[in-house]
């Protein structure tokens, strides 16, 4: 049996630190190809159970894979987590039916039921079971109607005696050789995250097998492998684990390490590489969905998996997403998508009823219409290695806008990607992290270096966008985050050699600049520097300006005046928007994370400083841009290119 293999960073090898691995080569499948299991409870107490499994009426115990459907009643697998995913099934893979494999004891119906483009149902299946003893049951589906949209589902009902069933599965036929798959693990002081991570992927058996490696890259100080679960962890994953040391480089090379190692074993030129962030509550059926899926595609395609919120889990962030580089923003919904929905909620029908208007049931939040994604972030996505092979190993950006920028460079060298419906697990809440942090020199540079490379954008837009956004901070006295975006475009008119150390100086001199604006350093709420708590008033916002160019131009004109409307006071965190904030002398505002306070004190001279540092560094990038732009196009297939990651890996061991 293959053991782990531990690399510390101060030996880490210029070539694969590990020998060829037998496990990363194709093999023969072993029957049916399972697509998805039917699961009826999550794999946390966190996670709902009416994201897998719902009863209409009656009574059921819902158990992880078994169902207890008691007499009398219905269940429907109309669910998040329930339905199979027919639209794209058809339209991305070479399936042409699903068997639905159930096996159970007792008496009742099992229907297969599916929806349209327009969210209607039909029944395109029923079996009445009659006195099951534990035997299997198979129905079989085709998928030859869901070009554009709809989904496929399981409902069982009873009547005078109780259903069991003990297992469901959705399976098709398997390939002529199945692709190994190895997950990749990039992680960052975030050693007790990690350590639930893994161990819910070894926890799952079904899961697993079809894993043929996990691949840890630890960053940190704090190590995962300083857990004393760490040894259990190794025995659970039976062989598969690879645990590497190296410097931080960030996402782009943790992730990228992965890539390096496993692409370059012989024998995994057809390999699956499962990239999984370590700060996530991991579904392991994410596995067995994404694995699936990119095993019946014609040709090598991107799987990712989608996010569902994990202070809020029954929220999913996006169905698909693209960038919108003239904004310089990433994580767009596309178009039809399901946007920030709560799955267990109700759509209204036509005429805006719903449930809760007393005249009928609204519909399920399904996200019925197939939509395309443009790119599928990090926190869970499948590539093949042949993309790899292709197009490169990521940009050396550090972290943010690196899944973003290599989504979109697979797709121009014509390799897809597909957000799976279902395959899910839950990430963090982006939107209880506030802004004003040092990773936001990164989103903001490594957008205009992404938009550069794919994108053709009038450099008077790019200019427009920086402008207004430094102006507002500026404004709200968030003069650390200005300042960060400052340092964000002139390291960006540097140009591309900036990037050959991989960001680990950009991310140092980031945070050596903010340590020198008060602004960005938060605060316990019952303890404020220099302010006693009964002098620090809430003050609510207005109604939000009619025209913000307008509110924008008397906000500097009261600057110039030296003039403020309120001397002090609090600000919650939905409140603090620039036009409210840029009424304050001095404002005490909640952290976007919610654990304490920012203060922010007005500065004129600080502000004018600033302004005239941004007004020279946006005049530099409209000047510059064509320029600029032919040299990161020139210089992104040596900066992707294995020889660059290996010079980084070797330079930072």
């Amino acid at each position: 049996m293959l053991g782990s293999t531990p690399i510390s960073s101060d030996a880490a090898p210029a070539e694969p630190a590990t020998a060829p691995d037998a496990r990363l080569v194709e093999h023969a499948p072993n029957g049916r190809l399972v697509a998805q299991r039917g699961l009826f409870n999550g794999p946390d107490p966190v996670c709902p159970e009416d994201l897998y499994a719902k009863v209409v009426h009656g009574a059921a115990v819902r158990e992880r894979q078994r169902l207890v459907v008691r007499a009398g009643s219905e269940v429907t697998l109309d669910t998040y987590f329930g339905r199979f995913p027919a639209s794209y099934w058809q339209r991305w893979t070479v399936v042409d039916t699903v068997d639905i494999e159930v096996t159970a004891t007792g008496s009742g119906r099992l229907a297969v039921i599916a929806s349209d483009i327009e969210g209607e149902t039909r029944t395109v299946a029923a079996q009445d079971l009659t006195g099951l003893t534990g035997e299997q049951v198979t129905v079989t589906a085709e998928l030859d109607k869901f070009v554009d949209g709809g989904f496929l589902w399981v409902q069982f009902t009873t009547t005078d005696s109780e259903l069991v069933v003990d297992r469901l599965r959705w399976t098709v036929d398997p390939p002529k050789r199945l692709r190994p798959t190895a997950v990749v693990i990039c992680t960052y002081n975030r050693a007790d995250d990690c350590t639930k991570t893994l161990q819910s992927l070894g926890g799952d058996q079904e899961s697993l097998d079809v894993l043929d490696a996990i691949y840890v890259v630890d960053q940190g100080s704090d190590t995962v492998e300083s857990r004393p679960q760490f040894p259990e962890i190794q025995q659970a994953l039976a062989g598969r684990l690879r645990y590497l040391r190296q410097p931080n480089l960030g996402g782009a090379g943790g992730f990228g390490r992965g890539m390096y190692e496993v692409t370059g074993q012989g024998g995994a030129e057809h390999a699956n590489l499962l990239f999984m962030d370590d700060d996530v509550l991991c579904e392991p059926e994410i596995a067995i969905r994404l694995t699936a899926f990119a095993n019946r595609t014609p040709s090598p395609t991107i799987v990712g998996g989608q996010m569902l919120r994990l202070l809020h889990p029954t929220r999913l962030l996006a169905g698909a997403e693209y960038a919108d580089f003239a904004q310089l923003i990433p994580g767009k919904v596309v178009k039809n998508a399901l946007d920030d929905v709560d799955l267990l909620a109700e759509e209204a029908d036509e005429d805006g009823a719903g449930k809760a208007s007393g005249k009928g049931a609204g519909k399920v939040v399904r996200g019925d219409l197939r939509v395309d994604a443009d790119y599928n972030a990090w926190w869970s996505c499948l590539i093949p290695a042949e993309v790899v092979a292709a197009i490169g190993l990521p940009m050396p950006l550090f972290f943010q806008w690196d899944d973003v920028e290599y989504g979109y460079r697979a797709r121009a060298k014509g390799f897809p990607t597909v957000t799976l419906p279902g395959a899910g697990l839950w990430h963090a809440d982006f939107d209880w992290k506030d802004l004003d942090k040092w990773n936001e020199y990164f989103a903001v540079r490594n957008a205009m270096i992404v938009s550069t490379l794919h994108a053709e954008i009038d450099p008077k837009q790019t200019a427009r966008v920086l402008t207004s956004r430094i102006s507002r901070y500026l404004l709200a006295m968030q003069y650390g985050l200005a300042a960060t975006l400052i340092k964000a475009t002139e390291d960006f008119l540097e140009g591309p050699d900036f990037l050959n150390d991989g960001g680990a100086s950009a991310a140092k001199s980031v945070h050596a600049l903010r340590a020198d604006y008060p602004d960005t350093i938060m605060h316990k709420a019952s303890d404020v520097p220099g302010l006693s708590v009964g002098e620090i008033k809430q003050i609510q916002a207005g109604p939000k300006p009619s025209s913000n160019r307008l509110t924008l131009l008397k906000r500097v004109a009261y600057l110039a005046m030296g003039r403020s409307v309120h001397p002090i006071g609090a600000v919650s965190k939905p409140d603090a928007t620039w036009w409210h904030v840029s009424q304050f002398e001095t404002a005490v505002v909640t952290d976007g994370s919610q654990g304490g306070v920012r203060v922010r004190r007005r500065d004129r001279e600080l502000t004018i400083k600033l302004a005239k540092q941004a007004a020279r560094a946006v005049r530099r990038l409209v000047a510059e841009m064509p320029r600029l732009r032919e040299e990161y196009r020139a210089a992104a297939p040596r900066l992707t290119s294995r020889e660059n990651w290996r010079r980084l890996y070797d330079k930072n061991d």
